[in-house]
């Protein structure tokens, strides 16, 4: 696990002294990322650099970039490959020698062998960048999933690559300019969705896909639209599925398999516990592959209602784990100014706050964490499947019943509304059947499009005839149910865009490497193909799931109230946060740059405080917004990324 960053010049017309001493400036930027070795490679028209956070073969053998033996084809890489001992014993047999035991090698030498073919063949979590000098040409990739991040910026005074945006932006004469877009889709979602970042000109490169950069001799150079090399299956449709008991034992079979090919390295190892389902099922898995006590780390709250402790606790006794919490108070608000640092867009996801905390406990006692990220997305257990599948069986009601239904909700008492959510009901039954992504959108947006009019500014009125609502259409265009709808838009945008950024940035803060055995591919090509029905039979968010691991965690597990890695930011803004949120969000900065309008603010900020309704989403989406402005965009001044707050 690592970060890296890299550029494709346009002519060779820097001298090399000082093309290295940008690749290290760019490199310094996210050297929390690698803490244990670096390096910088350029032979004058392309150049990479690395910093490495060592976990398989800890000697020099495994320092990047790194060559094939010809040196015909170089590698800067992020991730972990889980079978690349079998991909070695291949290349092998095709001639390749090895001088090291590393994946990096695997990987550099398999790209020399097989070219493009050699994405799907690899199973893990990664980020890359391989220069071929044969072709004169740059490939950059990201894993299926996308667990690990790649930004670039294909017009900028080089063509630029890195692990993290602020990588991109220390390159000198980079102008960082707000994409006001991308500003809109953040306060719809919380977070800014591939392929565009929060900067004008600067782009992720999304899951699945990998793009050539063809460096052209006369000058410049060619980028490709990127290329996809994997999809999801989608639900089986045809044909008799096994039986229940079948398939809680494939499940548990891809589960166990999952969970051993990631416990391999050659430092500590522990996982992440919060007392839910995923993570005590990857646990209850870690346990049972007998590689000895399993060091557990957990994060917890004075607030009852947030607080997972006392179930995380059940499991960790259940199994014997070396068992380790820490509990966030209040005044971990103090630790945004290094959030917006280290997130470099706008992120409005607030459980990167005990994420954060717990990635640095867990740091203290190991490198790599297993954790239980993707059970919701794989196995449907988010209640807005549970809302869709109702919304489905609601259509066959004529829709003025369904917009009675909604004026009926509309009657209830205030206090009624608030604790039931029943104005984001009465918006999705009030949307068109012919509208699915509109439906969709309307549980789970931030802003809706109603409030982004109602509260938009002079800088922002130009985004609203741009609905974040046509990100989602793509993805409930075909013939699947709402149910299965909502979950692949859920596996194509939120999964990428907000978990897998939340717990990368936020651990590799502190140099930890995070492991997601749910995120395996095969068991998510497995679950993909079980229908909605049977993955939440009678209803029930994620019924196959727990029945499968009903022998393994105890019934308080299973049958518990789902939470949630939350925090109490709605207290926190009528408390704590209250003071700083008006003077911010209020202040004359934020009124100058008019995204938002002053009386609408105001209006969230005073209904919060007075108990009336709760914004507290929506403002922390505003202050998060606000801090990313201050911190990246203000200086322009600045001729490098900001320098990391202080520890």
């Amino acid at each position: 696990m690592c970060g890296f960053a890299g550029i494709v010049l346009a002519d060779p017309a820097l001298p090399t002294a000082e093309i290295e001493a940008r690749l290290w400036r760019m490199i310094a930027t996210i050297r929390h990322r690698g803490p244990d070795d670096e390096g910088v490679w350029t032979d004058g028209l392309c150049g990479l650099a690395h910093a490495r956070l060592s976990i398989i073969d800890l000697s020099p053998a495994g320092h990047q970039p790194i060559a094939t033996a010809d040196g015909a084809v170089w590698l800067t890489y992020n991730g972990e490959i889980y079978n690349f001992a079998e991909l070695r014993a291949d290349l092998v047999a095709l001639g390749y020698a090895f001088r090291s035991r590393t994946d990096s090698e695997v990987i550099v030498n398999g790209w020399h062998a097989w070219g493009p073919a050699l994405f799907p063949r690899l199973r893990g979590m990664f980020a890359l960048a391989l220069w071929d000098r044969r072709a004169r040409q740059l490939i950059l990739a990201r894993d299926r999933i996308g667990k690990k991040p790649l930004y670039y910026a294909p017009k900028a005074p080089a063509f630029l690559f890195a692990s993290e945006i602020k990588a991109v932006l220390a390159w000198p004469g980079l102008t960082r300019i707000p994409n006001l877009g991308a500003i809109g889709d953040y306060l719809s979602l919380q977070y800014v969705p591939a392929p565009d970042t929060a900067f004008a000109g600067i782009f992720k490169l999304p899951a699945a896909h990998y793009l050539t950069v063809e460096a052209d001799p006369a000058g410049g150079w060619h980028v490709s639209r990127p290329v996809r090399y994997w999809q999801l299956p989608e639900p089986q449709s045809t044909g008799v599925l096994p039986s229940r008991a079948a398939l809680h034992a494939e499940l548990i079979a891809h589960l166990e398999e999952a969970v051993r090919l990631r416990l391999m390295a050659d430092v500590p190892l522990g996982a992440f516990l919060s007392g839910g389902i995923d993570s005590s099922s990857v646990v209850a898995m870690m346990a049972r592959a007998g590689t000895g006590r399993v060091k557990t780390f957990s994060i917890g709250f004075t607030d009852k209602n947030f607080d997972e402790r006392g179930y995380a606790r059940i499991v960790a006794e259940r199994y014997g784990t070396e068992h380790e919490e820490f509990v966030v108070e209040p005044d971990a608000v103090a630790v945004l100014p290094k959030l917006v640092w280290h997130y470099g867009e706008p992120f409005a996801d607030p459980s990167a706050i005990p994420t954060y905390y717990v990635s640095e406990m867990a740091r203290r006692r190991v490198t790599v964490a297993l954790n239980g990220d993707g059970g919701d997305e794989a196995f449907l257990g988010y209640s807005r499947y549970r809302a869709m599948r109702h919304l489905s069986q609601l259509d066959r009601l004529p829709r003025s019943a369904r917009l009675g239904l909604a004026q009926l909700l509309g009657l209830a008492p205030g206090a009624l509304q608030r604790r039931l959510c029943l104005p984001q009901i009465r918006e999705v039954l009030e949307a068109d059947a012919e509208a699915p992504a509109q439906r969709y959108a309307g549980t789970i947006a931030f802003f809706t499009d109603h409030q982004k009019s109602e509260g938009y500014g002079e800088a922002m009125r130009g985004q609203l005839a741009c609905s974040t609502i046509d990100r989602l259409a793509p993805y409930f265009a075909g013939h699947m149910d709402l149910v299965a709808s909502a979950n692949r838009a859920d596996l194509h945008t939120y999964l990428p865009d907000d978990l897998m950024v939340k717990v990368d940035v936020a651990s590799m803060a502190h140099g930890l490497e995070t492991r997601s055995p749910l995120l395996d591919h095969v068991l998510l090509e497995w679950a993909a193909r079980i229908p909605a029905q049977v993955k939440m039979a009678g209803g029930t968010t994620k019924a196959l799931f727990k029945a499968a691991m009903a022998p393994y965690l105890p019934r308080e597990i299973l049958h518990r109230r789902k939470m949630g890695f939350g925090v109490p930011l709605d207290r926190w803004f009528r408390g704590e946060l209250r003071e700083m949120a008006y003077d911010t969000l209020l202040g004359q900065r934020a009124r100058e740059r008019e995204l938002m309008r002053p009386d609408y603010v105001r209006r969230l900020l005073d209904e919060h405080c007075a108990g009336e309704r709760n914004h507290h989403t929506r403002l922390w989406a505003l202050l998060m917004l606000e801090l990313w402005y201050r911190t990246w965009i203000d200086d322009q001044a600045a001729a490098a990324a900001p320098v990391r707050p202080a520890a």
